[in-house]
């Protein structure tokens, strides 16, 4: 209501008013006005739990994707692992076979490099097995949270239903 005596009576207004007096409608029945404002409230809750439980499906479904992309990112530095392993024993076969075909006075100088590749690959053979295991572990975190990513978005689905059959009860009171 402006302050000049002209007033702009809106729908929203309207069903304010009502509701503060307790009636809808103005057909006497002013038992339903609670039982409506009830319902209102009830959905009003439910909507903001499913509001809490979407962002919080939302997380975990981008948490599964994060752990998801850093197991891939482990994997692929376990590969580059092995492929410098695989390399080092090349490397190492062929200094075991110029060992086996050198001349006596030059084998211990292969030797000493067969000795080295395999000491090599003992090391890098540790890092892939970790970079594995790491993978492995942000696998396992990546399914944890998208089975949490289910539940959420379970949840929320029967929050949704629930508002919806809570509309159309308010339908049946009004």
């Amino acid at each position: 209501m402006s302050g000049h005596g002209f007033h702009v009576h809106g729908p929203h207004d309207h069903e304010l008013e009502h509701a503060q007096q307790g009636g809808h409608g103005g057909h006497g029945d002013h038992g339903s006005g609670g039982m409506i404002n009830q319902i209102a409230m009830f959905t009003a809750i439910i909507a903001t739990v499913g509001a809490v439980f979407g962002y919080m499906g939302g997380a975990t479904q981008a948490n599964a994707g994060l752990y998801k992309n850093n197991a891939a990112i482990k994997k692929t530095e376990a590969s580059n692992q092995w492929n410098y392993f695989q390399s080092k024993s090349t490397k190492q076969s062929l200094a075991e076979l110029a060992r086996d075909l050198a001349p006596d006075d030059k084998k211990a100088t292969y030797q000493s490099k067969v000795d080295r590749y395999e000491k090599e690959k003992g090391e890098i053979k540790v890092i892939a097995d970790k970079l594995e295991a790491d993978a492995t572990q942000w696998d396992k975190q990546s399914d944890e949270q998208m089975h949490q990513h289910h539940r959420w978005a379970q949840s929320t689905t029967v929050l949704q239903v629930s508002i919806a059959l809570a509309a159309i009860d308010r339908k049946s009171v009004v």
